[in-house]
């Protein structure tokens, strides 16, 4: 086992663990195994997630750079045991030890400090003369059990090995709530995109130790005074990439006016599903092409609204006017309509053909590759006609769509290419 510990001295006097929690969600992200120690301290269990980070340097360094991110500072240590990998780091000692036998050695120099022991343990330590681990260590096993308790060994035990300590693990809430107050008022976007890549961060952080993506997510803006400001974010397909969530908020909130200054932000997600893996492509085909698409809607949709990027859906009906219909990307059902061939583009109108010994033309005399096919208007939107469609082809080998009534001419009504 690997235990990395991470001691954050701005939490020590912290009145409850909600932060600390929220640090706990973003831990998921390194191992399943986050086991939160009282109010400053978090103790990962990462042993089994070193080879997918390249090994303990790698992990490390993963770990620093996103606390940066969030703003916070810690001091971080590991050790074959959760009890040493704690003492080293709320001693502010940056070492990684990977084996038992090192152990009593590099704990020796530490102060009393470190101990979870009750004050007035401590205070018989020092006032033994005592400064140090090591020198604890180094008096009898009996004489310091009767004069200190056994639960002193014990630390000391665990500490080292010799005895196993059995620690609860944090559990990932069904939901995602994060709350952010501001040191001071905000009336600019900047400084929330810096707070919202906090939160963000712990949230992917929490979706990965779940295995899980979003739908979407609530950018709560708490004002001085007056209701709160929420942006909603939507997704069109599931994800859980805290990059990508970032870059549409962004968008949104480049379009929002804070009416009052912003003094604290929350962060919501409650939609929360399964997430399988992506299968990996060894080049960028079709396939992995293909997986692009909700991105661009997402951020179209984040840029210009939610009702300005709409998809369309087929409807079942033979008009060719009636045949589509706008619904919410991704939600349009499928609908076999078993009629024939229809053009990607119709024209609000139709257009009248010039006609020549029976020929219709544009740019030219056209050929008529496919058709009949005859389509009757309805009697109650309009007047009651039948209309034989065609495919065409101009002279300069583009598809037409065009039809033949009879007694009125020939019709321009879309273009296949």
């Amino acid at each position: 086992m690997l235990w990395i510990a991470l001691y954050f001295p701005c939490l020590v006097e912290a009145a409850d663990d909600s932060e600390l929690q929220q640090l706990a969600a973003w831990a998921g992200r390194y191992t399943p195994n986050v086991s939160p120690e009282k109010t400053c301290g978090l103790l990962l269990e990462v042993a089994g997630s070193l080879k997918f980070y390249g090994g303990l340097p790698a992990l490390v360094r993963s770990m620093r750079a996103d606390l940066k991110t969030m703003g916070y500072h810690a001091a971080l240590a590991g050790a074959p045991t959760a009890r040493a990998a704690w003492w080293l780091a709320r001693a502010e000692r940056s070492r990684f030890i990977a084996t038992l036998p090192p152990l009593p050695e590099a704990l020796a120099p530490l102060p009393l400090a470190v101990l979870d022991s009750e004050a007035k343990t401590l205070n018989l330590l020092r006032r033994s003369g005592l400064r140090t681990l090591g020198e604890v260590m180094g008096l009898p096993r009996d004489s310091l059990a009767k004069r200190c308790g056994q639960a002193l060994l014990d630390q000391f035990d665990r500490a080292t090995g010799r005895l196993p300590e059995v620690r609860p693990y944090f559990q990932p809430p069904p939901v995602f709530h994060a709350r952010q107050a501001l040191q001071t008022e905000v009336c600019h976007a900047e400084p929330l995109l810096h707070v919202a890549r906090r939160l963000l961060l712990q949230l992917g952080g929490y979706l990965l130790a779940r295995n899980a993506g979003i739908e979407g997510f609530d950018f709560v803006l708490q004002h001085r005074d007056g209701p709160c400001t929420t942006i909603d974010i939507g997704l069109v397909a599931p994800s859980r990439d805290s990059a990508h969530l970032l870059h549409l908020l962004r968008e949104r909130l480049e379009r929002v006016v804070l009416r009052e200054p912003v003094r604290e932000v929350r962060l919501h997600a409650e939609h929360i599903h399964a997430l399988a893996d992506d299968n990996a492509s060894l080049f960028h085909d079709e396939i992995s092409a293909s997986q692009d698409w909700p991105r661009l809607v997402e951020q179209l949709r984040a840029r210009l609204g939610d009702d300005s990027v709409r998809g369309l859906a087929l409807a079942a009906t033979h008009r060719p006017e009636d045949a589509s219909v706008l619904t919410d990307i991704g939600s349009a059902p499928r609908v076999d309509t078993r009629f024939g061939l229809r053009p990607l583009w119709l024209l609000s109108a139709p257009k009248a053909l010039v006609e020549r010994q029976g020929v219709p033309h544009y740019d030219g005399p056209l050929k008529l590759l496919i058709g009949p096919e005859r389509i009757q208007s309805s009697w109650w939107s309009g007047p009651y006609e039948g209309r034989d469609y065609f495919v065409a082809q101009t002279p300069a080998h583009a598809l037409l769509w065009v039809y033949r009534v009879a007694a009125r001419g020939w019709y321009l009504h879309g273009w296949f290419a």
